[in-house]
This record gives C-alpha cells, sequence and structure tokens, in this order.
C-alpha cells in the first residue's frame, strides 16, 4: 500500500513537472555548449567565441548557455577533437594542421607558398572545393560549420632570416602537421612539435630557435619580446575550422539548431573582419616595441624561399589530391 502511494505520489510530482515545462512556468535546464581554444581572449578567435556566446545567449534566453575556455584552460588542440567525440566539448576552433586524423586533404592548407594573400584564401574556402572540404569530416562523427581566419604566418627567430641558408640547422616549433615538418626539413631546419601553450617558455629559454605564426598570435602571446627577428615571409596559412560533433548537432533542437548556426555564422563574420584588421595593427605594434626587428625580403629572396619548399607540394600530392591543389593555385587568379 505505501508502495502504491509513493508510486502515485512520483507520476504526479512528474506529471505537475510537464505541465509546467508545458506553460512555460518552469524553464528546463538551459543546453550547455562549451567553446574550447588555446589563444588569447583579445586575438580574433577569442572575439570570435566571445560574440557567439554574446549572440547566442541574447536568442535563446535560458535555452542556451555558453562558456568559453580560453588559453588551452579545457583543453589542447591536440586532445580537443577526442574530448569533443567523447561530448567532453561540443565546440571548438582548432587550426586547420590538426585534421589529419581526421582527413588528409585538409593538409592543402598547410602547404607553403600556396595562397598569394588573403582573398585568395576566402575565394577557395568559400568554393566548391573548399565547401566539400568542411563535410570531409563526417564520417568520423565531425561536423564542420565554418573557416576562421587568423592570417598568413611569418618566421620569426633567433637570428635573421633572409634566405633559405639562414635557416640551416635552427630548431623550428611547429604544429602537429607532417606538411609543415616537410618544410621545414626542405630548408634543413630541424622541425619541433609542440603544444602552442609551450611555445613562450621554448623560446625564452632557447629550447628552439624560432617559430611561424601570424601577427596576431606573435603579439598576443608575446613571442616578440623573446625572439629579436621576424620575417616577413607570408609563407603559410594559419586558420581554423569551427567544429562540433555531429551526435551534438544533429541532436539539438530543430527550432535552436538554426538560430546557433546563425549567431556562429555572423560570429566568423566578426572574427575575420578583427583578424584582417589585426594584421597591420599587431604588425606596427610590434615595430613600435622596439623588441624585435621586422625584416622584409626581396622578391628575389622570396623566390628562393618558394623554390625550396615548393617540391613539398609533390611530396603530399597523392595525400591531397591533386583536383583540391589545383583548386587552391586557381583561386590565385
Amino acid at each position: 500500500m505505501k508502495m502504491r502511494k509513493l508510486l502515485k505520489h512520483s507520476l504526479i510530482t512528474i506529471a505537475a513537472a510537464t505541465t509546467l515545462i508545458a506553460s512555460g512556468l518552469l524553464q528546463a535546464r538551459p543546453i550547455e555548449i562549451k567553446f574550447s581554444h588555446v589563444v588569447a581572449e583579445n586575438t580574433p578567435k577569442g572575439q570570435m567565441a566571445l560574440k557567439f556566446k554574446a549572440l547566442v545567449e541574447q536568442r535563446l534566453p535560458g535555452k542556451v548557455q555558453v562558456k568559453v575556455f580560453p588559453n588551452s584552460q579545457l583543453f589542447g588542440d591536440n586532445k580537443v577533437l577526442e574530448a569533443m567525440i567523447l561530448g567532453d566539448v561540443q565546440l571548438a576552433a582548432p587550426s586547420l594542421s590538426k585534421f589529419k586524423k581526421y582527413t588528409k586533404k585538409l593538409q592543402v592548407f598547410d602547404l607553403p607558398f600556396l595562397f598569394k594573400d588573403m582573398e585568395a584564401v576566402d575565394r577557395f574556402q568559400q568554393g566548391p572545393t573548399g565547401q566539400k572540404l568542411l563535410t570531409s569530416l563526417k564520417k568520423k562523427g565531425l561536423v564542420g560549420l565554418g573557416y576562421l581566419h587568423n592570417g598568413l604566418k611569418q618566421l620569426s627567430a633567433s637570428r635573421p632570416l633572409k634566405t633559405p641558408a639562414d635557416i640551416d640547422g635552427l630548431k623550428f616549433r611547429i604544429m602537429a602537421s607532417d606538411v609543415l615538418a616537410a618544410q621545414f626539413e626542405a630548408v634543413d631546419a630541424t622541425p619541433v612539435k609542440k603544444p602552442f601553450s609551450e611555445v613562450f617558455t621554448l623560446l625564452q629559454t632557447r629550447a628552439i630557435d624560432g617559430q611561424e605564426n601570424t601577427w596576431s598570435n606573435i603579439y598576443s602571446k608575446k613571442f616578440f619580446e623573446v625572439q629579436p627577428y621576424i620575417t616577413e615571409s607570408n609563407h603559410g596559412l594559419l586558420d581554423y575550422i569551427i567544429v562540433t560533433s555531429a551526435e551534438f548537432w544533429l541532436t539539438l533542437p530543430k527550432d535552436i539548431r538554426p538560430i546557433v548556426k546563425k549567431s556562429l555564422d555572423e560570429a566568423i563574420a566578426h572574427g575575420n573582419s578583427i583578424a584582417a584588421r589585426k594584421v597591420n595593427e599587431d604588425r606596427q605594434k610590434i615595430i613600435d616595441s622596439g623588441k624585435s626587428e621586422v625584416l622584409t625580403i626581396t622578391n628575389r629572396q622570396r623566390q628562393q624561399w618558394v623554390d625550396a619548399m615548393k617540391p613539398v607540394w609533390k611530396e603530399f600530392e597523392r595525400e591531397i589530391g591533386k583536383d583540391v591543389i589545383r583548386a587552391a593555385i586557381k583561386s590565385n587568379n
């Protein structure tokens, strides 16, 4: 009899809660989106993440809550995709170099001297081949939601680099990318795969001689304070894919998912506009600091770098696909 009363009470409680939720008097727990990234909040990626949080929570008050974890507070780029598939994080923006385990085609973005400027990058990413690459992760349980810019990379080092001969024998930190390793090996430098969060200390203690990065990252992470020379090489691209798990994305309610995607698209546009602006702003801040000398190279010197590194294209042609490389080259026109 006692058990029957308890069961009846439980059913009444559940029914009452259901009625309250349906009538809007009792809110269901908000959907939580953990957004993990590895850079500072004053970078294009950091600002994009905060903009996304603001837009989503404004448009879906009480329904969706976004928690942003910058500076590798939650996961580094090397672990975040595995954590995402396990459901420990819902959004991330790893660099394009981090996806080799999931698709080798995205290695196209690591090829040296492939894109002449960011306008060419945009044409490729927004074109049919670039958009198709976003979907190449689905078989691995991931969904690419858009591209986020950081910019073209420069070379910083403990000594001035004007030609490939100058980099001979130096140790350079790289992301975990076989293409980037081959790029430095092509000019007789030693690539060292290390997490982004360790780069400043490695440079400061001279465990490595240099690194490659965008003006935004070099400034925000203060690499210029421990690197006396920065060569304006524009030799490679550092961009990101905003990614989520297929399981999380497809289980979002149909009335919520489009609003989340719209907010994400607007946040990406916001981040990309900041990235474009920071190219000149952060470059100038580094020059004004007087702590690092920015070196320009002549067209002849640049061609020496191109000639030394371009064989890497052929080395990875089979893995990436001739059609993908061809489409990227065509975007320069």
